[in-house]
């Protein structure tokens, strides 16, 4: 049985992600207001003091991070910093920190998204951030020690989000959150590394 980290547990994909782990796994269930413990992924000091709280873990696995949709010719460049700012540094905070708390052959699994190699109307932002996400993953993977491991899930959309999110990606097939949560399973528990996982 690992210890494992889900950030962003309480969200629609990170519920997904911690019924799966926790099948087999101890997971602590991590949220910006939410789960066993708080985190502000954006500030690298609250990053750093979730470690120190929890302590040396086997897996980590970031589930959350924000983004800007809206029109190109509106987007000003404070809009464009949000997915930076969130969703890409925050992830990498947390990756950066992990290294000193994961035991010998842990894994760090951050979150992308199809819109990376799939654009939709009023994307930029997501675009430019969740590949991003996959280019850190690709550097990083070559250096990390230990045997220690990154791969990251590049999910589209999922059915359970739909309601919400559904007028962004007309015409794409769509996957229930089981299914991507498979995913994040086969990263935790595999032996790849460096990987980018699409769930499309």
């Amino acid at each position: 049985m690992k210890k494992i980290i889900v950030i962003g547990a309480s969200g629609t994909l990170g519920k997904g992600i911690v019924e799966q782990l926790g099948l087999r796994h101890e997971v602590i269930t991590v949220g910006r207001n939410s789960g066993q413990y708080q985190v502000k992924i954006e500030d690298p000091a609250s990053v750093r003091a979730l470690f120190e709280k929890v302590g040396k873990v086997d897996g980590v696995v970031v589930a959350a991070g924000d983004l800007h949709f809206g029109p190109l010719a509106e987007m000003t460049a404070q809009q464009f910093q949000l997915g930076l700012n969130s969703k890409l540094m925050g992830q990498v905070n947390v990756a950066l920190a992990a290294q000193q708390y994961l035991n010998d052959g842990g894994s760090i699994t951050l979150t992308s998204g199809s819109i990376s190699e799939n654009p939709i109307r009023f994307g930029a932002n997501a675009s430019t951030v969740n590949r991003a996400v996959e280019g850190f993953v690709l550097g990083a993977a070559i250096e990390l020690p230990r045997g220690l491991r990154i791969n990251v899930i590049s999910p589209t959309l999922v059915d359970e989000s739909v309601e919400t999110y559904g007028p962004y990606f007309y015409g794409m097939e769509t996957v229930p959150v089981k299914r991507a949560a498979l995913a994040y399973s086969r990263s935790v528990e595999g032996a790849e590394n460096g990987k980018t996982y699409r769930v499309w």
